[in-house]
């Protein structure tokens, strides 16, 4: 499936992982994710070797086709490219963006992770698509992540830049809202879904919330006009 790139939908963005599913399938958590409404995938996968690395990448792909959302590889530029997959997510100390980009060609999404506004002023002169910032909290799920950036840097991500931004990091149903407030695009979540009881109305909730979020500020900025 062809994404046009203005239209993605980055409200609720579930980034996967194994060791969270707790020995449960991680295909049917990403489904039942799928149909409580998140509106992109992300394969994150630190711990496989290529060949299973690529046969989940065909199987979330196969989801995210199913319910005619992005499929996102987390670094893997060439699981990605052989899985077809709709974009590549790269980390700060991955592949440089612009170089990426030479190799994908244009139609290939490009999502950066970024922590600071110059980081971020930098992925969008690379010729990123959209930034994941964070992580906003400290979080379990990421122990090598860079010290958590608070909401307070968030607002001064987004206003450095005009990219979509997906925030990440201890995003749940507690802070959500807040995060969208910041100016956030969507938010990223990994336990809050992958770990859940139920991953499809933790997924509905989430989605509630930031909708929900997200048409209060286009009231608040249709009356600022």
């Amino acid at each position: 499936m062809s994404f046009k790139k203005a239209e993605i939908d980055y409200r609720l963005y579930l980034v996967t992982d194994r060791l969270l599913a707790g020995g449960k399938s991680l295909e049917q958590i990403v489904r039942q994710s799928a149909e409580g409404g998140i509106t992109v995938i992300q394969h994150r996968e630190k711990i496989s070797g290529t060949r299973d690395f690529l046969r989940q990448s065909l199987a979330f792909k196969k989801v995210a086709s199913d319910f005619g959302i992005p499929f996102i590889v987390n670094d893997r530029i060439d699981i990605a490219l052989a899985c077809k997959a709709d974009g590549v997510h790269l980390g700060q100390e991955d592949m440089d963006c612009a170089l990426v980009r030479r190799m994908t060609g244009p139609d290939m999404i490009i999502g950066v992770s970024v922590s600071t506004p110059e980081e971020a002023i930098e992925a969008e002169r690379a010729g990123a698509d959209y930034l994941g910032a964070g992580p906003i909290y400290s979080t379990p799920t990421k122990p090598d992540a860079v010290e958590a950036i608070g909401p307070a840097t968030l607002c001064r991500i987004r206003d450095a830049v005009r990219l979509p931004i997906v925030a990440i990091g201890g995003i749940n149903d507690s802070n959500a809202a807040e995060i969208v407030r910041c100016g956030a695009d969507g938010i990223a979540v990994v336990s809050a879904i992958i770990a859940a009881l139920d991953p499809r109305g933790s997924a509905r909730r989430l989605r509630n919330l930031v909708d929900v979020e997200l048409r209060r500020r286009g009231a608040a900025d249709s009356a600022g006009r």
